[in-house]
Parts: C-alpha cells; sequence; structure tokens
C-alpha cells in the first residue's frame, strides 16, 4: 500500500513550501540545453557531445570513469553518449593499462568537429549570457558548482 505525504499544519513536510529543488534545477538544464542544441545542431554535435569533446581534448586519455565524474554523469550514459561518437570517428575507446579500464581519447575528426561547432557554441553562450546578465550568470555559476561539490559531498538520502 502507498502512503502518500500530506503537508498539514499539524506535521508539516520541511521545506514543503518551496518549488522542488531538483525539478527546478532539471527544467533549468533542459532550457538551456535545448538553446545551446538549437545553434550547436547545425554541425550535427549536440551540447553533451561538445562538452564531451572539450573534456577530452582538456585531459587527454581519460579513464572513462573519471571522465564520467568530470562530466557529472554516470557511467552507463557516458556510454549511450559515447557509442555514436565512437562510431561517428570523433573519439577513440581503447583498453587502458590496467585491467577493465577503458580510455577514451580526441579523434582528429572530433578535433575538427569542435572547431567547426566552437562558433555555434560562441553565438549560444553569447546570446545567454547577454539574455541572463554576465554578473547574474558568473554569480550563478559560482552557485551551481557549489550545488555540485555539496551533493556529490554526500548530501544524499
Amino acid at each position: 500500500m502507498m502512503h502518500m505525504h500530506h503537508v498539514s499544519e499539524e506535521s508539516p513536510l520541511p521545506n514543503a513550501d518551496l518549488p522542488c529543488a531538483c525539478t527546478s534545477l532539471r527544467k533549468a538544464a533542459r532550457a538551456v540545453s535545448r538553446l545551446y542544441d538549437g545553434h550547436m545542431g547545425l554541425d550535427g554535435a549536440n551540447i553533451t557531445q561538445f562538452a564531451i569533446l572539450r573534456a577530452l581534448e582538456r585531459e587527454p586519455d581519460q579513464p572513462l570513469s573519471r571522465l564520467a565524474e568530470a562530466m557529472v554523469m554516470d557511467r552507463t550514459s557516458l556510454y549511450r553518449a559515447l557509442t555514436p561518437m565512437a562510431r561517428e570517428g570523433w573519439i577513440v575507446i581503447q583498453a587502458g593499462s590496467t585491467g577493465r579500464t577503458k580510455i577514451a581519447r580526441l579523434a582528429e575528426k572530433g578535433q575538427a568537429v569542435m572547431r567547426q561547432a566552437l562558433p555555434h557554441w560562441a553565438a549560444a553562450q553569447t546570446r545567454f549570457i547577454e539574455a541572463f546578465g554576465r554578473e547574474e550568470w558568473s554569480a550563478l555559476s559560482e552557485t551551481l558548482k557549489g550545488v555540485v561539490g555539496m551533493v556529490a559531498g554526500g548530501c544524499r538520502s
């Protein structure tokens, strides 16, 4: 039997009067992703793929587990994103030096995709920053880093 929680004056749920943090953050992330994908789609790479390519450019030959951590993605979602990228020749996935570790590396074709997509990413970035406000984005960006760190640090039920 499922139990429903009802907010009442006798036994209020803590913070039930505030919008759901998860829902609000996910809605914002989907809206911003939609803006960037609208620009990025011109080159065939979506914003998630572009972010992965940039992460591999910054830190080449990353173990997939470390890449998943850096992207704050579960490994299954990361693997789903990497599969078409490897098929297109944008990245190379190979066995690591120890055990079952796999390493992802940016391929030349992936570098070319990034170079082609960069002006589209910059246009989306500029559109977002101009609409939202540079100072507001800077402050929110720092707050979001804190959210990621707080949750990654063990704020779990």
